[in-house]
């Protein structure tokens, strides 16, 4: 579900954003104020190709915060119906149908659960060691996840740069045009390199903050969930303790009589 919503709103900015870029650029020639307010379409005309680029990035910003939320949640990653139907079943040593639940409601929470209990004849050790291990991969995928938000938050102010250098070679150029170059001769050049810097910053300080909050979000849920599993595995754990010591009994040296 909240993959067929991502996908139609990524549908519908496109579109918008496509009839948008093909407007005539004559509705350019109003600037960038008229009548001492901004004027939306002069201001996106004059930020030139680059701006558009960096609209692109703002687009993709959107959708890619958007779906994060509706992906990097509590009920997302540990359903709570889930934990108590493992609860059941471990706790009752049903370890097969647990291995199975976990296969059929793919989580963070279940893969985790799911690598301990594949590893539960090699005693906890080996679970333990697997659940660890789980877990820092899964960590891992969600941090790769959310990475395109820190590359934006990168790349945005430097496309934003380009264009402050390309208005402003364009701008001076005008000076080797004309003999006597008048202001408004190069000041839309001049709107050009200012807007895409505006631009650039606009995209870059929301996905950077985006992604330090869904970074601290994943490491908030991984360690709940790290403690969850744990406390879901805990009946396997006493299982497999309670195997070993009648191995260490009859493994222990009997005392000698003289």
């Amino acid at each position: 579900m909240a993959q067929t919503c991502m996908r139609q709103f990524t549908i519908w900015v496109a579109g918008f954003l496509f009839l948008l870029i093909c407007q005539p650029v004559s509705g350019a020639e109003g600037g960038i104020f008229q009548d001492g307010q901004v004027n939306p379409k002069g201001l996106l005309q004059a930020g030139g190709i680059i701006g558009y680029v960096i609209i692109a990035l703002s687009v993709a910003t959107v959708a890619l915060i958007i779906e994060h939320l509706l992906s990097i949640r509590k009920g997302s990653l540990m359903p709570r119906s889930l934990a108590e139907k493992l609860q059941q079943l471990i706790s009752s040593g049903q370890y097969q149908q647990a291995d199975a639940l976990c296969r059929e409601s793919p989580t963070f929470l279940s893969y985790v659960v799911s690598s301990g209990i594949q590893e539960a004849n090699f005693g906890y050790t080996a679970v333990e060691k697997a659940m660890e291990d789980a877990c820092v991969e899964q960590s891992a995928r969600l941090n790769r996840k959310i990475e395109y938000l820190s590359v934006i938050g990168a790349l945005a102010p430097m496309l934003g740069l380009m264009g402050t250098v390309w208005g402003m070679i364009q701008a001076f150029a005008e000076f080797t045009e004309k003999a006597n170059p008048m202001p408004a001769d190069f000041a839309p050049a001049i709107s050009e390199a200012l807007v895409t810097t505006l631009f650039g910053l606009c995209v870059a300080v929301p996905a950077l903050a985006a992604y330090a909050w869904f970074r601290n979000r994943i490491d908030e849920y991984v360690a709940e969930a790290t403690l969850l599993s744990e406390h879901l595995i805990a009946p396997l754990r006493r299982t497999l303790m309670d195997k070993r010591k009648p191995n260490r009994a009859a493994a222990a040296p009997q005392p000698t009589r003289s």
